[in-house]
C-alpha cells in the first residue's frame, strides 16, 4: 500500500518515535510513499528512491533528517 509521505499542512507522517500505543513493534521494512521508497532498518530510515524530488530536499523536510 502508498501513503502520501506528507499531511496537508507540510508536515512528515513519518515520525522517529512513536506516540501512540503500538500493537506490533518492528513489522515495517519498507515505505512505499508518493515521493519515496524508504528502507526502515535498526540503523534508521534509508532513501531508496525518490519521484518529483531529490533526495537531499526529502531529508531536510523529513524529522529522521
Amino acid at each position: 500500500m502508498m501513503m502520501t509521505l506528507f499531511a496537508k499542512d507540510g508536515s512528515p507522517k513519518v515520525v522517529p518515535a512513536c506516540t501512540m500505543p503500538l500493537t506490533s513493534v518492528g513489522c515495517v521494512s519498507r515505505i512505499y510513499s508518493d515521493h519515496a521508497t524508504i528502507d526502515v532498518g535498526t540503523d534508521g530510515p534509508r532513501i531508496v528512491e525518490t519521484w518529483g524530488v531529490g533526495a537531499d530536499e526529502l531529508r531536510s523536510r523529513l524529522a529522521f533528517g
